[in-house]
């Protein structure tokens, strides 16, 4: 079956979108100080206080993503598996984040008025629709 010309649009983008999470990832565990300075001393305490299975969901989110838009270039169905991986890993980063964490991100963040509220929202948003079209086209056998 002929790729579709929808299927590359959205796996570039999807690649480079969560590109940028990896770099943040990276810039983060690497202690970037150049991109550490742009974080509030509260923002940086926050971050520092990750539990390890915080750490390991925000990996498999950050990582599941990044190996889902790859597969899904490949035209994989196993994309469907790596989204899936990467939104359970955006959930559990999501329960500490906003229920669990003795700082809820959302005073973390206050700072910065709605915009990290809005841009998680945005990020779960999308982690969702990349699942949902990797299903589709796995449904359709584009992806195999």
């Amino acid at each position: 079956m002929k790729t579709p010309w929808h299927l590359w649009l959205i796996g570039v983008a999807a690649l480079m979108w969560n590109a940028g999470g990896a770099y943040d990832y990276l810039m983060m565990k690497t202690s970037n100080a150049a991109y550490l300075a742009q974080l509030s001393p509260a923002q940086l305490a926050y971050y520092a206080d990750y539990p390890i299975w915080v750490n390991v969901a925000w990996a498999l989110g950050v990582w599941g993503a990044v190996a889902g838009a790859i597969l899904l270039l490949l035209r994989s169905r196993f994309a469907v598996h790596a989204f899936a991986v990467s939104l359970a890993g955006m959930a559990g980063n999501l329960v500490w984040g906003y229920l669990v964490s003795p700082t809820p991100m959302t005073e973390v963040m206050a700072e910065d008025g709605f915009l990290p509220i809005l841009f998680t929202i945005a990020i779960a948003l999308i982690a969702i629709a990349l699942l949902v079209y990797a299903m589709r086209m796995t449904q359709k056998g584009i992806l195999r």
